[in-house]
């Protein structure tokens, strides 16, 4: 069956993509006039629509070359411009060492988009794709703005000062252009049993939203943080277990656990009950015939009516005088 795409359903994924660049940088133009929560609901609102151009696109079999590289130039204004310039708004200074931090997050932005562009004709193994090389784009233009979000939630502190907001910028920026992997949510699966709990779990997300906007995104943006340690040791796992890489999740805590088990060096009990008594087999050549709590028996012909040394003792066996 051919599916007919009609130009107006090609044209949505574009428009999408259009109004998530003009929300950037109408980002700036809030932080002209002071408006910063604004500014950053309007970035935030660019990172939405740009998680929703692409899937709408291949949803519509949308596709195009021209999307693809308009794509690139609004994530590149919208998420490094944008914030750069919203930064800048906020602290500015006369020494220039601002614009200089915030010229470098632009350049990392646009750098780490090229790369990504790149790597979209190279061969990868199959695990990759669960990957980012490097903060993602959206991520990177809203944890860029962490300092100001905490500033704007809690009022001045020591994470609103000058030097270290740009120290952030700057190490914000070394993030995007890292070869750091990070967890890419788009092959991300959920269960079936799990499916009415992310359900509540994405309508108290909401009601949080709705009532702690600045709380929820700051909480949402270091939980993002906290991930990037796990991603790094999954993605080193997936690349030394090869056996791992087509299969369910399921078979991969399996194949976790069995392996887990074997570096531990644990075996099964040989005897039935051995391993809650905690009992050990006799060394070959002893006599022991009790075996911590447990009773065995020679063989038989092996001394076993032996009698006792009585007068040793000093007791007499019934019938002696």
């Amino acid at each position: 069956m051919v599916r007919v795409v009609t130009p107006g359903v090609r044209l949505l994924p574009n428009a999408i993509t259009v109004l998530a660049l003009c929300a950037g940088l109408s980002s700036v133009q809030f932080a002209l006039n002071h408006n910063y929560v604004l500014a950053i609901g309007a970035i935030g609102v660019a990172a939405v629509l740009d998680s929703l151009d692409g899937r709408i696109a291949r949803l519509l079999d949308a596709t195009s070359k021209m999307g693809a590289e308009l794509d690139s130039l609004s994530d590149a204004i919208s998420f490094g411009v944008a914030p750069a310039l919203v930064l800048y708004i906020w602290h500015t200074d006369t020494q220039g060492i601002g614009w200089i931090c915030a010229l470098v997050f632009a350049v990392c932005m646009v750098l780490r988009l090229a790369r990504f562009n790149t790597l979209l004709e190279v061969e990868k193994p199959p695990y990759a794709n669960e990957f980012f090389v490097g903060v993602p784009a959206p991520a990177g233009g809203l944890l860029a703005l962490l300092p100001l979000i905490l500033t704007l939630e809690f009022g001045d502190g020591w994470w609103a000062s000058r030097p270290l907001v740009w120290i952030w910028t700057v190490g914000t920026s070394m993030l995007l252009i890292s070869r750091i992997p990070t967890l890419s949510l788009k092959t991300v699966r959920a269960p079936a049993k799990a499916i009415a709990p992310l359900l509540v779990g994405v309508g108290l997300l909401a009601a949080a939203i709705i009532q702690y906007p600045l709380i929820a995104l700051a909480a949402a943006l270091l939980i993002y943080l906290v991930h990037i340690p796990y991603a790094v040791r999954r993605y080193h796992w997936l690349a030394n277990h090869p056996e791992a890489w087509n299969v369910p999740l399921r078979e991969r805590r399996a194949i976790r656990r069995s392996r887990s088990t074997r570096r531990l060096r644990l075996r099964r009990p040989t005897l039935a009950g051995a391993g809650r008594l905690g009992a050990r087999l006799p060394r070959p050549g002893t006599n022991s015939h009790v075996v911590r709590g447990v009773r065995t028996f020679p063989p038989d012909g092996q001394d076993r009516n032996r009698r006792r040394s009585w007068r040793r003792i000093g007791l007499r066996q019934r019938g002696e005088h």
